[in-house]
């Protein structure tokens, strides 16, 4: 399989991971209820953020919001397939790393576009905290938008960090 079709691939993974995934918490957790999972570390909750990422944004009620963020969550998936989809000058493809991260932040943005488009809202159902710290609520496309930012960064740090040693 081409690196081309590995990166769209994972990307069609990740948004059945996440519809599948949502769909579960959907259908078994009721939106006040809590499951405690690890206690003291780790529930399962039902909630919805009509934010971004982690609830940021979710205060503001502005009529505007979804079409916003689901017009950014657009133009990123488009700049995403943009470069996943082109070869550099000399022929080949970007990095494995930064490929993979990429195709991990399209499907995660799929994900939550899709949520945003049918209800207005994400359905955020993993619930993380450390006795006074808590995490806001978060799905499995926010995790793959996550990771892929992270490798995208390490990479570019990687690459960075072998110019500067020739």
């Amino acid at each position: 399989m081409s690196s081309r079709a590995s990166a769209f691939s994972l990307a069609a993974l990740v948004l059945v991971l996440d519809r599948v995934a949502k769909l579960l918490a959907e259908n078994y957790l009721a939106p006040a209820e809590t499951i405690r999972v690890i206690p003291g570390f780790f529930n399962l909750v039902l909630t919805e953020n009509r934010g971004i990422a982690f609830g940021v944004f979710s205060d503001n009620e502005s009529e505007w919001r979804a079409f916003f963020l689901s017009g950014i969550a657009l133009l990123v998936m488009a700049l995403v397939t943009v470069i996943l989809w082109q070869r550099s000058p000399t022929g080949m493809a970007a990095s494995r790393l930064s490929r993979y991260g990429l195709a991990l932040v399209l499907g995660g943005a799929a994900g939550n576009l899709y949520d945003r488009l049918l209800k207005g809202a994400v359905t955020d159902f993993l619930d993380f905290h450390l006795g006074p710290y808590h995490w806001p609520a978060f799905n499995v496309a926010d995790s793959a938008i996550s990771i892929g930012v992270a490798l995208v960064l390490v990479d570019a740090w990687r690459s960075h960090r072998k110019v500067r040693l020739l």
